[in-house]
């Protein structure tokens, strides 16, 4: 299914229809490890109506864990055109970890991913020690003991990311080893085969 067509299929749901959730998608801007804008006129802010019934099981469980506190969506839906484009931009880099393969699929085309964060109460994005899209250890889950044992991160940053899995899983939603922004629903090899990609 095209991009172009997603509002008329049933399976969507608008990220706007979603109660007390911000919106920052960082692909349709310039803040991104690309520099630019790869959405351009493609409306991209839907999730698939499984993922959208998780996020907001997420938000009520980060209101118990954090009030004051909401979760900020930096990417949702993303059409395998621009996949693609992530991909060949990676290509040589050896950062390729960071982007799924075209040839497989990223589950974020299928609606079922999304990338979040968390921001206070006056908006400004808590501190997870590092950035999204920031494609180095100190983004790597699976690292943060080593990290805060070296204090590479401190207590707090590592709060905070706990916040976010803790609030995502209460959604349905698994992390990956290698970004703390990452979420997706259900398993991945399931997605592909059963759900709709959006090209």
């Amino acid at each position: 299914m095209r991009c172009e067509d997603i509002a008329s299929h049933s399976d969507f749901r608008r990220l706007s229809s979603i109660r007390d959730v911000a919106v920052d998608l960082r692909y349709a801007g310039p803040h991104n490890f690309v520099g630019r804008d790869l959405y351009g006129s493609l409306d991209c802010s839907w999730l698939h109506h499984l993922a959208a019934t998780g996020l907001e099981c997420a938000v009520a469980q980060l209101a118990l864990d954090a009030p004051g506190h909401r979760l900020l969506v930096l990417d949702a839906l993303r059409p395998h055109r621009v996949q693609v484009l992530l991909w060949d931009h990676l290509d040589g880099t050896g950062l390729r970890q960071y982007v799924a393969d075209p040839a497989r699929g990223s589950i974020h085309s299928f609606g079922m991913a999304l990338d979040a964060t968390i921001t206070d109460a006056h908006g400004r994005e808590l501190d997870m020690g590092s950035g999204f899209d920031e494609m180095t250890d100190m983004s790597h889950p699976r690292l943060e003991a080593e990290h805060l044992a070296h204090g590479r991160l401190t207590p707090a940053q590592v709060q905070h990311r706990e916040w976010l899995r803790r609030a995502m899983a209460a959604g349905g939603f698994n992390g990956v080893d290698n970004e703390w922004w990452h979420f997706d629903m259900l398993e991945r090899s399931h997605v592909r085969q059963h759900f709709v990609r959006v090209d």
